[in-house]
């Protein structure tokens, strides 16, 4: 059954029509659009600007749990959303209404005047809209794509940036390297505004952080290296060492090895500043609360899981690229050796922008099934069309034999739930498919 579309449906969709191009990295309609509406970007609380490949969110999500437990109020912009589109925007903690987001889309829409804007560009000046309007402490901002042609890269002097794990990703319109990749990302960096430096794969490593030096020189920022100004360390608990200073904390409440790196880099960006008084307690505290789902979570609730029969167990992660498959692999392997009777199920969808070998070849040698499925339901700002579930298998045959083909999610796992007795059902490859498992 189709449900019918909402208030805020028919407003987002309108928006789609203003421009044909699902993506393109430009700040002039954006700043053009901003200036008539009174530039909105240079209202909001201070901001801590974050980007990277992988775990910008869960760093927002940890710096937002902290922050709100040492008592203050959060704006957060993030995306893509899961569900709701407004997931994308936080005001002082609470997600933006129905009500309160059509009527500012709605009032940048008419400001706009029918020219040509991107989606992703008139929703983040509708959201810089809301950020002015509405109080808190602190504006958490998470890049869209890159950095420095980002739509979100309009705000001249934030609070202190972060950049968290690079990778390739997004090639076509980011650059086929690693340092025009992390070029790209250093565009948020500002003259005399701290920037932490996040974990960095260990192949990736010595091109990221000389280019990020290179680039931080060349603006002026303040840099603050992982590796050399503070470190993290796995041993039970989270071990930070900040400038000399050894700290010591509760295991990040997000599952997988890579949550260390995140939570650490968030923990330094707060280190680092002053606007915010941060307590200990409110650190550890954080640690253990923050939340950001569709990364390595378990499901437990919606119509799929719902039908799962006894012995079986449902898991998530959005992993699309090399890098995110990797760390996905240390979480598995791990899995594989504390329980090694429990077989994997590996279920995969994935957009057509991505090589699908390169993003799951770490997980498939601890799969005991492989399926693809097609999914439908990607939010509205989807980039680009999806494998169809027979192509996705064809392009994965090169690194595992037989493949099976679904026309969709709930097709794969009533059918691997009939023939096995349990497992484990690990979905992944896009964060656009996780409306289908709720």
């Amino acid at each position: 059954m189709t449900m019918a579309e909402t208030p805020l449906d028919q407003m987002l969709k309108s928006l789609q029509n203003l421009y044909p191009e699902k993506i393109d990295l430009s700040l002039d309609r954006l700043l053009r659009l901003l200036d008539t509406l009174g530039n909105p970007q240079d209202k909001t609380p201070p901001v801590i600007h974050v980007a990277g490949t992988n775990g910008k969110g869960s760093t927002i999500a940890y710096l937002r749990a902290i922050a709100e437990a040492a008592g203050y109020n959060c704006h957060v912009y993030t995306s893509p959303h899961l569900l709701t589109f407004n997931e994308r925007i936080r005001l002082a903690g609470e997600l933006i209404s129905d009500e309160f987001l059509i009527e500012i889309l709605q009032e940048v829409k008419d400001v706009n005047c029918g020219a040509p804007i991107s989606f992703f560009e008139i929703t983040t000046a509708a959201a810089f809209l809301a950020f002015s309007r509405v109080p808190a402490d602190i504006l958490l901002l998470e890049v869209g794509m890159g950095g420095a042609r980002d739509a979100t890269n309009v705000v001249r002097q934030p609070l202190l940036t972060v950049i968290t794990t690079i990778s390739y990703d997004h090639c076509d319109w980011l650059g086929q390297t690693l340092t025009e990749i992390a070029t790209q990302k250093a565009g948020i960096m500002r003259a005399g505004v701290p920037c932490v430096i996040g974990q960095q794969m260990d192949w990736a490593r010595t091109e990221v952080v000389a280019t990020l030096q290179e680039c931080g020189a060349r603006t002026g920022a303040s840099l603050l290296l992982c590796g050399r100004d503070w470190a993290t360390a796995a041993a039970g608990t989270l071990q930070l060492d900040y400038h000399g200073q050894r700290f010591e904390y509760p295991s990040p409440n997000l599952l997988g090895p890579h949550q260390f790196w995140n939570a650490g880099s968030a923990i330094a960006a707060l280190k680092s500043q002053s606007h915010l008084t941060i307590p200990e307690a409110a650190i550890r505290a954080g640690v253990q609360q923050a939340a950001w789902p569709g990364r390595l979570e378990r499901i437990t609730q919606g119509r799929v899981v719902a039908d799962l029969p006894a012995g079986w167990e449902l898991w998530y992660d959005g992993a699309h690229n090399d890098s995110c498959g990797e760390v996905l692999a240390w979480q598995v392997a791990e899995w594989a050796r504390v329980e090694p009777e429990k077989p994997l199920h590996v279920v995969t969808a994935m957009l057509r922008s991505k090589i699908p070998s390169v993003c799951l070849r770490p997980i498939l040698p601890y799969a005991c099934t492989v399926s693809a499925f097609s999914f439908v339901n990607g939010p509205y700002d989807q980039t680009g069309p999806v494998f169809s579930a027979d192509d996705l298998a064809a392009a994965l045959k090169t690194n595992y034999a037989d493949v099976m083909a679904y026309p969709s999610l709930r097709a794969a796992v009533e059918a691997l739930t009939g023939q096995f007795p349990g497992g484990r059902l690990l979905v992944t490859g896009t964060l656009y498919a996780y409306k289908e498992l709720m």
